[in-house]
């Protein structure tokens, strides 16, 4: 029990077997899922269109409740004193067209519990941050789809959530204000904010989160650090690049590996080649061979495990 509860403390949020179905039951959203997302990281949920990342969020939020399961927040079972510590920013964005920016977001402001003068400080920060002071008192119908997505943004985490929940957050911003984005992110979570980031962006889960779910058919695929999912598919496949080449010896290599892609430019020769032996040997053999001007191992992208586990 005890064990139990350091566990909840180090994990802002937790999930254990939840089942979620719709339609009486006929249609499985989530099976048995369970995850844990440690305080103050970055989480990737990642999963094909209808996987069931969205029901689970919901689920976070309360907007719809788990048919089978528990979720705790911060060590507590997840209750609705829990919403007012959660930001959500929607895939489908849902902020006032006709309503000023400024007035928008004190509405929003005042309706996670904070005060008028809370509102506008945080407001002000954020409008600081985010290269935005001249906006207060357009309305949203005059700003373009990423400005609107900024002003989305301030309003989910104006009130200083500690679970900051992001459902593909880089939908409809340029690369400029995407990496801008990206480092406000960063710097929330190095001051301690935990966040889920429910994308399709894979370069953005390889860049940015620390751990990662996979969720596919209802059901969680893989999770775990980043680093060790994608060491966990990786196929011992090498790329090599070597200059004064032996021939001969080159010959042999071939016939002892499997090499492939070989090719030659400018007097180097590159190719990838498979090893699942002693790394010292093949490296003295490919010092006989030639120079070695690179030496890599091939670690799967988080798009090659996310179509690798996805197929299997």
């Amino acid at each position: 029990m005890l064990l139990l509860k350091k566990i909840k403390k180090i994990c802002m949020l937790k999930a254990e077997n939840i089942k979620k179905t719709y339609n009486a039951g006929k249609k499985i959203a989530l099976q048995d899922f369970s995850i844990e997302v440690p305080t103050a990281s970055i989480y990737g949920l990642l999963g094909p269109n209808g996987a069931g990342k969205t029901s689970f969020i919901r689920i976070i939020n309360q907007i719809t409740q788990a048919d089978e399961g528990n979720v705790w927040i911060d060590g507590e079972k997840l209750n609705p004193e829990h919403i007012k510590n959660i930001g959500y920013m929607p895939e489908e964005r849902g902020l006032y067209k006709n309503m000023t920016v400024g007035d928008q977001l004190l509405y929003f402001g005042e309706l996670k519990g904070m005060s008028r003068q809370e509102a506008l400080s945080q407001a002000k920060f954020w409008f600081e941050q985010l290269n935005i002071d001249q906006w207060w008192k357009k309305k949203l119908s005059e700003l373009s789809k990423g400005m609107a997505q900024k002003i989305q943004f301030v309003v989910t985490v104006l009130h200083r959530p500690k679970l900051l929940i992001l459902d593909e957050p880089f939908s409809g911003f340029d690369p400029v204000n995407a990496n801008l984005i990206k480092d406000q992110i960063i710097r929330l979570k190095n001051e301690g904010t935990t966040i889920i980031l429910s994308t399709h962006r894979m370069e953005s889960v390889e860049e940015m989160c620390d751990f990662v779910a996979l969720i596919n058919n209802s059901k969680k695929v893989l999770d775990g650090k980043v680093f060790d999912v994608r060491e966990q598919f990786k196929q011992n496949v090498f790329s090599v690049v070597l200059s004064d080449v032996n021939s001969e010896n080159l010959e042999e290599l071939t016939r002892k590996y499997q090499i492939e892609n070989l090719g030659t430019a400018n007097g180097l020769f590159n190719f990838e080649l498979k090893n699942t032996e002693n790394q010292t040997i093949l490296l003295q053999d490919l010092l006989r061979t030639g120079t070695i001007r690179t030496f890599n191992e091939k670690i799967p992208s988080m798009n090659e495990v996310f179509i690798n586990a996805v197929k299997s």
